[in-house]
């Protein structure tokens, strides 16, 4: 019988609440941009660009519309385009193989290590064709991707590193943050993202000031002065409202993060050598964002539903491969981790504002549903 009904439901994410911790703050950053009748470009943006780039370690930022658009804006900025290709992993979010397409070149999916999800080093060299331009890593999860060996055989090869960072604000890898690891780095600030933003936005990251003019260039219909349009850019910018927001929630990023570990940690612990079910893997030369909290379970679909009816939200990330959909089944990728992947994954709540008490329910029910 299901006796969930006297028991408040944990939401797999509550986007209200970081609003309320943070009202008086937010509310005064909303004051100061509506009074300044300042919408677009202005010093809301430049103050947040400079602030998000001394963060991540990086010298440059530029604030552009999505995560999308910040990896194909760095593309089309590294003059990567039709003729090209680009390798990616094969267990991401589409939006990672759509700014490779958005800029005119292939993906090309590489198989991802199953103990961390992300990108195995060990298969990148061989998917390198003399068309190869560069590598994508994504942080995937807001876990960091094994950088190192991925930067070694670009340099090696000649290749471009882009970081797709869309899920790790605030990872490290050995001890440097995420967005300063590679030649540029694509931030999102969709608001479920650890710093997120109350609408869409995004931004590149990078060392190199020549990609950061370009992307900037890009960024505003090609146009450095009104009506003198260089290059065929496009309309992306990161509005003066977001940049105010994300501003405030800046300053308490490091302190969110470390309440998001508090939640993995308490997870790992009530759900060790728990049968049928396996823990995400965090390498000693990690620092997890823990921007979602993964578990693999052969009996995925049953877990799901049995956490469902007792009033749990949880997520599947991601169902379908980017290479199964219809958009890139004409590649013909053989991907049998990624889908074996796609087929066990889940995510469990968590975030700066779940509770213990709600971190050990969901974890109550985990335990009961795989011993039933």
């Amino acid at each position: 019988m299901n006796n969930s009904g006297a028991k408040p439901p944990v939401p797999f994410l509550d986007l209200k609440a970081p609003y309320l911790e943070l009202r008086a703050e937010m509310d005064d950053a909303y004051r100061r941009v509506m009074t300044s009748g300042w919408y677009l470009l202005g010093a809301e943006l430049e103050a947040f660009e400079a602030e998000f780039a001394a963060y991540c370690g990086a010298s440059h930022c530029v604030g552009v519309g999505n995560g999308l658009e910040a990896l194909a804006l760095i593309l089309r900025g590294l003059a990567i385009g039709p003729g090209d290709e680009v390798i990616v992993p094969g267990n991401t979010y589409i939006a990672s193989w759509l700014a490779v397409s958005a800029a005119g070149a292939r993906p090309v999916p590489v198989e991802p290590d199953a103990r961390t999800f992300n990108l195995d080093p060990a298969q990148v060299e061989a998917a390198i064709t003399p068309r190869t331009r560069a590598i994508m890593a994504v942080h995937l999860y807001g876990q960091p991707a094994d950088m190192n060996p991925i930067i070694a055989v670009a340099r090696r090869k000649g290749l471009r590193v882009i970081e797709d960072a869309a899920q790790a604000h605030g990872a490290e890898y050995r001890g440097r943050r995420t967005g300063a690891l590679a030649d540029a780095a694509g931030f999102s600030f969709y608001p479920g993202k650890n710093l997120g933003a109350l609408g869409d936005g995004g931004a590149v990251v990078t060392n190199d000031i020549g990609l950061a003019d370009r992307v900037r260039l890009l960024r505003n219909y090609g146009s450095r002065k009104k009506y003198e349009h260089e290059v065929a850019g496009v309309n992306s910018r990161l509005d003066e409202l977001q940049a105010a927001f994300l501003r405030v929630k800046l300053r308490y990023l490091d302190a969110w993060n470390a309440r998001r570990r508090t939640v993995a940690a308490a997870y790992a612990q009530a759900l060790r050598d728990l049968p049928g079910v396996l823990l995400p893997l965090a390498p000693e030369w990690a620092e997890p964002a823990w921007h979602l909290f993964v578990v693999r379970c052969r009996q995925r679909d049953r877990l799901q539903a049995a956490l469902t009816a007792e009033g749990i939200g949880t997520l599947i990330h991601y169902p379908v491969p980017p290479h199964r959909g219809p958009v890139y089944a004409a590649l013909g990728a053989r991907l049998p981790i990624t889908e074996r992947l796609a087929a066990e994954v889940l995510s469990l709540p968590i975030g700066p504002h779940l509770m213990g008490e709600q971190v050990e329910r969901v974890a109550v029910e985990i335990r009961r549903s795989c011993v039933a």
